[in-house]
């Protein structure tokens, strides 16, 4: 009876290694390709996002000249000027149109935009989910790396699958690339650094084992 007990056990040890095995093969058979090292747009311009601050300068009109917020439905509000879309325009846009607004009131008005707090909009924001040490959203800069995004969010968790972790790039279609964070971070492996573009999503899974 023993003897039968130990060959159905044995039996079922070996079916439960080869699943996790093929679990394994899968995973691998299933993985992204590497994310590219080169991605930034050299003609880049930052977007306004609710949020942000603004600072508005009146040539020879101090008066008129102040910081203001960007309000939650991108809009803002200035001297002569009550609502205005702040909202996914660049600064530069921004200022043509507060000269137009302006126009109204004093003659050739000349506006220069000058963004003092950085949010940004959300499609443009980069978004780090899961072991992260401190999961956030973080503004996208020109030549924003996976290194900097890495210390922004301090680092991985005990728990974290560095290199099994994925980057959703959302100006790509969603394309999923995958990303080494483990040789990155805990390795000093530079090769794994990559660049980031607006709207990325990093993904980081837990570790299995």
């Amino acid at each position: 009876m023993l003897t039968r007990l130990c060959t159905v056990l044995g039996a079922g040890l070996r079916w439960f290694a080869l699943g996790v095995f093929g679990l394994l093969v899968g995973g691998c058979a299933s993985s992204f390709p590497p994310a590219p090292t080169s991605a930034a747009s050299p003609d880049y311009r930052y977007i306004i996002g609710p949020g942000d601050s603004v600072n508005i300068i009146v040539w020879r009109n101090p008066e008129l000249s102040m910081t203001v917020p960007v309000r939650p439905d991108g809009l803002i509000a200035a001297p002569l000027i009550e609502d205005l879309q702040a909202m996914g325009k660049t600064p530069t846009a921004l200022a043509r149109d507060m000269e137009k607004a302006l126009g109204t009131f004093i003659r050739d008005p000349v506006v220069t935009v000058v963004v003092t707090s950085f949010v940004g909009t959300q499609s443009e924001q980069i978004r780090v989910v899961g072991e992260a040490s401190k999961p956030q959203t973080l503004p996208y800069r020109q030549n924003m790396t996976l290194l900097d995004v890495m210390i922004a969010v301090g680092g991985l968790t005990d728990f974290a699958d560095g290199n099994g972790a994925k980057l959703l790039r959302s100006a790509e279609g969603n394309t999923q690339y995958s990303v080494r964070l483990a040789d990155l971070i805990r390795r000093g492996d530079i090769s794994a650094n990559v660049d980031m573009r607006p709207g990325d999503v990093l993904i980081i899974p837990q570790s299995w084992f």
